[in-house]
């Protein structure tokens, strides 16, 4: 794969391009110029992707004033490289949710995912976007062969999905068990017949969505959109004590300018912060591909296994004569195992189910955030008052920014929410029913910091053009060196500035991952993904030279 454009990390995520640019290339997203000095505002919101995009949408609706800040350009992050799925048939199930939630929570997941997907529709049709938004059935399938495994498909079906599809059922979901379903289309050997059916899920073309948003608001007098305005630091000002005194929010950019708000929304996938909700958190990557298939050929629906890292499909728009059918699984912790061979198993998955099965034309990955009990943080920072977080998607990020928009708006107006215990960031009762699975992680994480000791490369002659590695020389702190197509090193440091773990080489994404707590960093060491704040520092001329043409042009 050749190298792309110095600028295309200030677009998306990762080197490679999700299926979305098929229809709705980088050039359609709107254009904004970067803030040009301090202001105030009512409500400052940083990122602006899904769950900033629509909190603005929200907000600018109900009459406050808004201010977005955008580190690189706009709709640059993960929302971009999502599969598009709405849905309230959770990926964490409602077996497990109950669990830790009890039956009312659940209920209220039900209840809030339900009203997320279909408010998109809602949106989408009030402001004329035209985005494949559609509903849809939902399918929930053994992982296993009825054929091969035919025990073990036996006893997933009733010990998981007849059981999921009764708990779905008792919490207000429309779901029903089907014995002996298979979807049309399904023409391949293995036989994983028998499904969990969700009615009343959805679908959407995500950046044509966000597109759709964001020009609107661009025509409200009240909406200011800033990009490539990276914010380096967000203070609670003042005392207000018990509804006594007043305190406002300073967000600060990294070129020195200020937005003083009454609010400030860090809708930025994970908070930028040290610790906190970061460590109630597991850091996946996620790999998706788009293969060519007739129209009508497959069932227009969502499909999904019950593996651990689960495959799943859904349909977009191709051209006349196909669609593309997105294949999706795969996950495992950032930076900590190899990306190579994740794209020839979704592939062989997928010839091996779908005879008719075409070429296959994109492939990328994307970053998702597991919170230890299945349900997102959504609300006022911890310690905060008027400072709020989304984080925490569990694999069902477009749905919860959705939610983020209507909870945190009801917040700031000072009104009643009936989610809001559910998502509240500060909650104890099911993290404390979590704390095994949470110490287990942490232990986990803490264990990444041994590359300290481990050096990628032993002399920068070994790396090929076009890969990186990280240099740990004895005495002396990591280096990342990326060596280019054209054969030129450039350095950087290899300590996430977050806290200071030693980053790994993506070869996929042609990026630094850290294994800690998931930060990520174009090829140039210019930061994609928090809790980092800032980009890596260059450790050579060549690499200051790099990172700001990745940054500038």
């Amino acid at each position: 794969m050749a190298t792309v454009a110095p600028q295309h990390f200030m677009h998306t995520s990762g080197e490679t391009d999700p299926v979305w640019v098929h229809t709705d290339p980088h050039s359609n997203r709107p254009q904004f110029s970067s803030l040009p000095n301090s202001t105030s505002v009512d409500v400052c919101v940083i990122g602006s992707g899904m769950a900033g995009v629509q909190s603005a949408y929200e907000l600018v609706k109900r009459g406050y004033s808004v201010v977005m800040l955008e580190a690189r350009n706009a709709i640059s992050g993960e929302t971009g490289r999502t599969s598009g799925h709405l849905a309230s048939a959770l990926d964490d199930r409602y077996l497990e949710i109950e669990k830790k939630h009890g039956k009312e929570g659940a209920k209220l997941a039900a209840d809030s995912h339900t009203w997320a997907l279909r408010r998109v529709g809602e949106v989408a049709k009030e402001l004329g976007i035209e985005c494949e938004y559609r509903t849809l059935p939902g399918y929930l399938i053994s992982q296993y062969d009825r054929q091969g495994h035919g025990k073990e498909h036996d006893s997933e079906v009733k010990e998981m999905i007849m059981p999921e599809a009764e708990h779905a059922s008792s919490v207000g979901l429309s779901a029903e068990f089907r014995r002996d379903y298979a979807i049309q289309g399904w023409d391949g050997k293995p036989d994983q017949r028998d499904a969990a059916v969700f009615q009343e899920q959805a679908t959407f073309h995500p950046t044509k969505y966000l597109t759709g948003v964001l020009k609107w608001l661009k025509e409200q007098p009240s909406f200011n959109c800033y990009t490539q305005s990276r914010v380096m630091d967000i203070q609670e000002k003042g005392v207000e004590v018990m509804g006594v005194g007043k305190k406002t929010v300073n967000v600060s950019t990294e070129a020195g300018h200020t937005v003083e708000c009454s609010h400030a929304i860090m809708a930025t996938c994970v908070p930028l912060q040290k610790l906190s909700m970061v460590v109630e958190m597991e850091f996946m990557r996620t790999y998706c591909i788009a293969v060519k298939v007739p129209k009508n050929y497959i069932e227009d629906c969502l499909l999904y296994d019950t593996a651990e890292d689960y495959k799943y499909i859904r349909l977009t728009e191709c051209d006349d004569k196909n669609d593309y059918m997105i294949v999706g699984g795969c996950d495992h912790k950032v930076g900590q195992e190899q990306t190579t061979g994740r794209f020839d198993e979704l592939e062989s998955w997928t010839r091996e189910r779908f005879s008719k099965a075409g070429s296959m034309d994109y492939a990328w990955s994307g970053q998702v955030y597991e919170p230890v009990d299945f349900m997102a943080f959504i609300g006022k920072n911890p310690g905060q008052k008027h400072t709020y977080i989304v984080t925490g998607d569990s694999g069902n990020g477009l749905t919860h920014a959705v939610i983020a928009g209507r909870l945190i708006t009801d917040q700031i107006a000072g009104e009643s929410n009936a989610w809001s215990s559910l998502y509240d960031p500060s909650r104890k009762g099911s993290l404390l029913k979590s704390a095994g699975a949470m110490l287990s992680h942490d232990l986990q994480v803490n264990a990444q910091y041994k590359r300290f000791l481990q050096s990628d490369i032993n002399d920068i002659e070994d790396l090929v053009p076009g890969s990186g590695g990280v240099l740990n020389p004895t005495l002396k702190a990591p280096v990342a060196v990326y060596k280019d197509d054209g054969g030129k090193v450039h350095m950087f440091s290899a300590l996430c500035p977050h806290l200071k773990g030693v980053l790994c080489w993506n070869g996929l994404e042609k990026s630094w991952d850290c294994p800690v707590h998931g930060s990520r960093f174009s090829k140039d060491g210019v930061c994609v993904q928090g809790p980092a704040k800032g980009n890596l520092a260059p450790a050579d001329e060549s690499g200051a030279q790099m990172q700001e043409k990745a940054v500038k042009g």
